[in-house]
């Protein structure tokens, strides 16, 4: 048996259960969970703002961990080795999008903690073709933010081209995850924080950007590009203002309030809107070698499994630095 947080029915708090033990089958691991983080994503689970997920439903998909068990068919894996599991747990392998290289838009996908039972738990089984190997002396805590903040932060960045001057709208797991990145590459930092969070905007001045203000400010120069973690519909139209002319604008998130509408001057001049969809395993691979490489900290508040609900409310009102992680 184990210990699980479970979502039995979206909007309302998950449920400590004692469950059995998953198995794996062919191409599958068991991984003994050491740490998942608290992604915004699962918040919009929670929430029932992201529909039909398989329930009861064990969330989370920023999960780090040591192989428990190794299922038949797999190889490359040994029993205690240190591994990282994301938000794209599976892949079809056959549509158009996976035989181009772009997994990420699969039409038949399986997502950790949403589709497939994650990491609020003790134990999870995960598919291992999608799961990375990490170092072994990788601590458990700081490195669970990089399996979805960092990875969808990186891709976002990726997004942006060379852009130089970028904004960051919301300045929360992946966005303090992103800031060492880009600091790292050379480019210039701005930062939008919800009106009057002036604990959000010193966090982001300390991550090395220049200019830190509430996010229905203009910046104090157009912008390259804007990334987008806030899911604010609203900050969209801020956002392609804020960006010079053929400026891109990114939208990091896989939920968002609806977008008003704007006037076209503020899109015309060739400004670029575009969204970013879950990851492939060569972002995974980049980024954790690249994360290493700076090295990129992270910064996490730490809570038992049991207090999943109150970590999830914490980072629903806005009261975390950084990423929430829990720790069974």
């Amino acid at each position: 048996m184990m210990r699980a947080m479970v979502l039995r029915r979206p909007g309302e708090p998950l449920v400590l259960e004692d469950r059995p033990r998953p198995q794996p089958g062919p191409g599958q691991l068991l991984v003994r969970v050491l740490a998942c983080g608290v992604c915004r994503t699962d918040l919009h689970v929670v929430d029932g703002e992201l529909e039909k997920p398989k329930l009861p439903l064990v969330p989370g998909h920023e999960i780090v961990g040591e192989v428990a068990e190794i299922g038949p068919e797999v190889a490359g894996f040994a029993l205690g080795q240190r591994v990282g599991i994301p938000w794209l747990g599976r892949t079809c392998g056959r549509c158009r999008f996976c035989r181009s290289g772009r997994e990420n838009l699969c039409d038949d996908p399986g997502f950790t903690g949403y589709t497939l039972d994650g990491g609020y738990a003790e134990y999870t089984v995960s598919h291992a073709a999608y799961t990375f190997p990490l170092e072994t002396g990788l601590e458990p805590v700081p490195a669970a933010p990089l399996l979805c903040a960092g990875l969808i932060g990186y891709r976002a960045l990726r997004m942006a081209g060379k852009a130089q001057k970028i904004g960051i709208y919301g300045f929360g797991a992946a966005a303090h995850i992103l800031a060492q990145v880009a600091r790292w590459q050379g480019r210039r930092l701005f930062a939008f924080t919800r009106p009057g969070d002036r604990s959000a905007q010193e966090f982001a001045r300390a991550l090395g950007c220049e200019w830190a203000a509430d996010s229905d400010r203009p910046p104090p120069e157009p912008l390259d590009a804007a990334i987008l973690f806030a899911p604010v519909g609203e900050l969209v139209p801020r956002a392609l203002e804020a960006v010079d002319k053929g400026g891109t604008v990114v939208a990091g998130g896989i939920h968002m309030s609806d977008i008003p509408s704007f006037p076209y001057r503020i899109l015309w001049g060739e400004r670029l809107l575009r969204s970013v969809a879950n990851l492939t395993r060569a972002d995974g691979e980049d980024f954790l070698a690249l994360a290493a490489q700076i090295p990129v900290r992270t910064r996490t508040t730490r809570y038992p499994l049991e207090r999943a609900n109150e970590a999830l409310a914490d980072l629903r009102a806005g009261r975390l630095q950084g990423a929430a992680v829990l720790v069974p």
